[in-house]
């Protein structure tokens, strides 16, 4: 028996009696799969949960999400952040519904990777978690938890995409892929943390080559951050309600519903009440508030408000 052998068996035994109890992992359904693993790109798994489980309840196939509005996927996505995936999975819906002589699926979800690549939204991570985990594909997953893994096995500083995975493949369990994919990213995302990695109690310390300094492997990523200056109306009808309305399909909050916003807004006549600092990814958003009055407002609870609004709308009842 091969030593990488080893080192795989006890990854996989180390998974199966440690992993975290995730509703996700209870199913196979490609569509369950797919939509845990679009919201978990950018959201936390602890808050991921429950919007996993209010999708799948509304949203039970792709079926079910073709034929809403991409207002209500919106509506149930609020407070995740990052709308874009929301609407791309919208699309994505829509796409699996197609017939395939108009370049669709015919309502059923793709079953390898390379054909998951070809839907709105879905990169190679994505796809190969799916094809792997509901499908068994024997294909490698890449993703940030990997490739910490990876550096840290092989003391690479700054290991390139091609470099990682051509090790995630080299060292893939073809006989079950699914659980070998996951059980990586477990023990990412819970042993070989970035700051504060349990090296002691790690199932594959003995291969670790980078073990006794972990923290210099990888070089952290340098991000460059931007800051952006805007200015928001927020005019009150004399029920309290806000008028709102709904931007573009395109920008950081695109299809969200909010007071009007903008780098260039005339608020002659309104009332300074504020400033809300809204942190993303990659940049920085200040944004000065003015208050005014309105006719007719909309209420909130009725729209998809992103958690920056939210921030906005709170200003009034300070």
């Amino acid at each position: 028996m091969s030593k990488q052998y080893l080192q795989q068996n006890a990854l996989l035994s180390w998974y199966a009696a440690s992993k975290r109890d995730l509703p996700w992992r209870h199913t196979k359904d490609p569509w369950s799969i797919l939509l845990s693993e679009i919201l978990l790109q950018q959201t936390q798994v602890s808050r991921g949960i429950g919007y996993w489980h209010r999708l799948t309840a509304r949203f039970p196939t792709p079926q079910s999400m073709a034929a809403a509005e991409v207002d209500e996927v919106l509506h149930l996505w609020q407070g995740a952040g990052y709308y874009s995936r929301a609407r791309r999975l919208h699309a994505l819906a829509q796409t699996v519904c197609l017939p395939s002589s108009e370049g669709g699926y015919d309502g059923q979800m793709p079953t390898t990777a390379e054909e998951l690549r070809t839907l709105p939204g879905v990169g190679p991570y994505t796809a190969a978690a799916v094809a792997s985990i509901a499908f068994g594909e024997p294909v490698a997953c890449v993703d940030g938890n990997i490739r910490r893994v990876m550096a840290r096995q092989t003391v690479q500083t700054n290991p390139s995409l091609k470099q990682v995975e051509a090790w995630a493949a080299s060292n893939l369990y073809v006989e079950d892929a699914g659980d070998w994919n996951q059980a990586m990213m477990e023990l990412g995302a819970t042993t070989c943390t970035p700051r504060q990695p349990k090296c002691e109690v790690c199932s594959v310390a003995s291969s670790c080559k980078g073990r006794e300094e972990a923290h210099r492997y990888p070089e952290p990523k340098k991000i460059k951050r931007k800051r952006l200056d805007l200015t928001c109306a927020l005019n009150i009808d004399s029920l309290g309600r806000p008028h709102l309305v709904q931007r573009e399909m395109k920008g950081i909050l695109a299809g969200m519903w909010g007071p009007p916003m903008g780098e260039q807004l005339d608020v002659e006549g309104l009332e300074y009440i504020g400033e809300v600092k809204h942190v993303l990814s990659h940049r920085d958003l200040f944004v000065k508030v003015w208050r005014g009055s309105c006719d007719v407002g909309t209420e909130p609870s009725s729209v998809a408000i992103s958690s920056l609004d939210a921030k906005i709308l709170s200003l009034v009842n300070e």
